[in-house]
């Protein structure tokens, strides 16, 4: 049941309307001027506000204020005598919904009302929406400043269909973007489709990208889809744009303006109807002023143009991801959580992360099956992290051991057994190496 604050000094006016209401399914509560109002407002949340113009002391306007600062979105329309309808037409330019006229006709008044019930609701669904998408994103891409920047681009993005370009180094996280921009847009329900089309050789790219006939050429013995059209209805992600050849950028420029393949063999068109997303580590602008891009073919799959920057750049994202990632590993691992001590965090933030987030997840793994102590600290994580050229005296109290394969080797095993509680089965499955090699080793390292 939808409440309603009816708020006029009068009280016969009042007591009728919020009879009407009653009687119409509402429930009504009532004040007597502006600072009631206020106090009630704070008490009931209600769906809608009926306000009287011209109250003595806080006056409708000034209580509509009052009253949007503390919900923003509330309906809030304004009831006026005929004399005061250019006032009543100022509060709505202020941010009223509505007015109305004394004496009040109990129809308009429903239909008013309920219209804006209605649009409390949808704004209100909307914001919450809205908010549950930012966490969720922040929860994906990091909660950090240049992340945040992203997700408001991302807001927009994912209502289109506009062509996206993700440009970042590698490991930050290209495919994983753009399989989230599918996922929230209105093809989620169809593939998601990846192709690392500078891998693909000049002379099969055709049938990879567009398929082929049965017959079409040697050894074509049935007929196959290109990645265009498994990704039919969804999106595309061409990776590995940079490294396209010429001869290939001419093909995708012309499926791209045509918005039709044709299978090799076939005269004929398919229709397209997909979603494309480019992904690159390179600077493309750098490359069409060099020549090695096509201009219109850029123009034509960078719509939208999104970067995401280098993990060294993120500083207030590498402890959130830091221990998201370890939290994960424990949780793969079958294992009890241990904490990141504060100083292990500062000299990850201290690291330039040339691998970005994969090489992050892959410390933070590490960390999780071969580091015993009941605090993962920075020697251990200074262990863990190879050919880091970041690593500072201050963060640390001596240079850390030299640390063979085998003695890695012997650790790891030790930690797998102290997670499986023994189970050399499970701590072979663990390791990712056979029962019967895990059992030699023991032997070897004196383990059992």
């Amino acid at each position: 049941m939808h409440t309603i604050l009816v708020v006029d000094d009068e009280a016969k006016i009042r007591k009728n309307i919020c009879e009407i209401l009653v009687l119409n399914g509402f429930r009504a509560v009532e004040a007597d001027g502006g600072e009631a109002s206020v106090e009630l407002f704070l008490r009931d949340r209600p769906s809608t506000v009926l306000l009287d113009l011209t109250m003595p002391g806080m006056n409708g306007v000034e209580t509509m204020r009052r009253l949007h600062e503390i919900d923003p979105v509330v309906p809030i329309i304004i009831v006026t005598g005929q004399t005061d309808i250019p006032t009543a037409v100022n509060a709505i330019k202020q941010g009223a919904y509505d007015f109305l006229t004394k004496p009040l006709n109990v129809g308009h008044l429903m239909l008013t009302l309920n219209h804006a019930v209605e649009r409390s609701a949808l704004e209100r669904t909307y914001r919450e929406l809205d908010s549950t998408f930012t966490t969720t994103l922040e929860a994906s891409l990091g909660p950090g400043e240049a992340m945040k920047k992203l997700i408001k681009q991302l807001r927009r993005i994912v209502a289109s269909d506009f062509s996206v370009l993700i440009q970042g180094e590698t490991g930050t996280g290209k495919t994983f973007l753009a399989n989230l921009i599918h996922t929230m847009s209105r093809r989620a329900a169809k593939p998601f489709v990846k192709v690392s089309i500078g891998s693909l050789q000049d002379t099969v790219v055709e049938s990879e990208l567009f398929g082929y006939e049965k017959g079409a050429f040697t050894g074509a013995e049935r007929t196959r889809k290109g990645y265009f059209e498994m990704a039919q209805g969804g999106s595309l992600l061409i990776d590995d744009l940079d490294n396209i050849s010429p001869l290939v950028q001419g093909k995708l420029l012309s499926v791209v303006e045509d918005k039709r393949i044709y299978r090799v063999g076939s005269s004929e068109p398919m229709a397209l109807d997909i979603r494309l997303i480019g992904a690159t580590n390179a600077d493309l602008l750098k490359n069409v002023a060099e020549k090695k891009f096509r201009e219109d073919l850029f123009f034509r799959l960078s719509e939208v143009t999104l970067r995401i920057p280098p993990l060294r750049d993120r500083k207030d994202d590498i402890e959130f991801f830091s221990k998201k990632f370890l939290m994960e590993a424990f949780a793969e691992l079958e294992a009890p959580a241990r904490p990141l001590a504060d100083r292990g965090i500062e000299l990850l933030r201290q690291c330039p992360w040339p691998g970005n987030l994969r090489q992050l997840r892959n410390v933070m793994k590490r960390a999780a099956l071969l580091v015993p102590d009941e605090e993962i600290g920075p020697k251990d994580l200074d262990t863990l992290i190879s050919g880091d050229t970041s690593r500072t005296d201050a963060l640390r109290a001596e240079d850390p051991p030299v640390v063979t394969i085998k003695d890695a080797e012997k650790m790891a095993i030790r930690n797998a057994l102290a997670i499986t509680k023994g189970q050399k089965l499970k701590a072979a499955s663990l390791l990712q190496i056979d029962y019967k090699t895990l059992v030699k080793k023991m032997k070897d390292y004196h383990l059992e």
